[in-house]
Parts: structure tokens; sequence; C-alpha cells
């Protein structure tokens, strides 16, 4: 078991690395297509390249659904407390938080498969693309969660889930608020040392 999480945690790293540069090339394009249409909206003498706003849509939308197999990995989706932190109520629901996320990518995976391949009958307007570079997205992102998702839960059974989740989870500012407030009134009832000075005899 430790040695599949060792592996699965190096492949991890590596796919998260092209993740990143993956999402910056997408949003440089995107911004850089948006800008295009928005200045030969106004300059006459450059052309109308209708194309330009199907490929900023089509990039938005892999952003997102890449930009969510990230958050899956860091847990940096919208999480509601509902129980006190440590309890086993909430000790279950992160559970099942992790466990949710594997069962969402698994079913991203078997029904994205169809759905992508419904795109190779249908071609985009303007551009003609093939719709399986627009459609495959909800496919390849269910793959990296189900990646990501496994890590986190491995790493849970063998380390446990507090530990794991200090190591994978991007860390709550307002926890580190916490944390350090209680450290600050910890330091100030501590008793004062001596500093050793003898008492004149």
């Amino acid at each position: 078991m430790r040695l599949f999480l060792n592996m699965l945690s190096r492949a991890n790293r590596v796919l998260e690395k092209l993740l990143h540069w993956i999402l910056l090339a997408l949003l440089f394009g995107f911004i850089a297509m948006i800008i295009y249409q928005i200045v030969s909206r106004n300059l006459p003498l450059l052309p109308r390249l209708y194309w330009t706003e199907e490929f900023s849509r089509f990039a938005f939308q892999w952003m997102i659904m890449l930009g969510t197999a990230i958050g899956v990995l860091h847990a940096d989706h919208f999480v509601l407390e509902a129980f006190p932190r440590g309890t086993r109520a909430d000790r279950l629901t992160r559970w099942i938080r992790d466990l949710a996320c594997l069962a969402v990518g698994v079913i991203f995976v078997v029904y994205g498969q169809e759905f992508a391949a419904s795109g190779l009958r249908r071609s985009a307007t303007a551009s003609g693309l093939s719709m399986i570079f627009v459609y495959s997205a909800f496919m390849v992102c269910g793959l990296f969660i189900v990646l990501f998702a496994l890590e986190r839960l491995a790493r849970a059974v063998l380390d446990g889930l507090d530990a794991m989740e200090a190591a994978m989870n991007t860390p709550d500012p307002v926890q580190e608020a916490i944390a350090a407030q209680q450290e600050h009134h910890l330091d100030l009832d501590a008793p004062q040392q001596s500093t050793g000075a003898g008492r004149p005899s």
C-alpha cells in the first residue's frame, strides 16, 4: 500500500505541474482572444475572426474542468463545516467528502466517454473543430479527479485524516489565524523566566 501511494504521489506531482502549465497557457490564450475580439470590433483594419469567440469559450470550459481537478487535490472546493472540528461527525463528513469526490470522478469517466464520442458527429460552427476536443473535458477531468482523490484517501488510510489534510490541503487562513491567536495567548499566559541576575547580599 505504501509503495502504491509513493508511486501515485510522484505521478500526481508531475500531473499537477503539467496541469498548471496547461491552465496558464489556456488563460493567456483566453485573454488574448478576448482582447482581439474587442479590438477587432473597433478597428476596421483588423479582420473579424469569428472562430476566436468559439475558442475562447472552449478554453474557458477546459480551465473550469482542469481547475476543478486541482481543487479536488488540495480540497479547494467550498466546504461547509456543520460540526465542531475534531468530533466524530466532523471526521465522518470529511471522509464522505473525499469518497464523494472519487465517486464524481468515476461518474465523469464512465459517462464522459460516451459524451466525448458524441462529439465525433458534431463540429463547431465557425471553426469546424470536432467537438470531441470540447466534450472530452469531462472525461479527462474525471481521470484526474480519480487519481487525486485516490491519493488523498490512501494517505488518510495510512497516515490518518489529519496528517493527510495537513500535507495536502491548501492552508485555511481562518484556521491559521485562530491557531496563531491561541499560540499568542499561550505565550502571554506562560510564566516569565528569570534572567538569572543574582540578588545582592
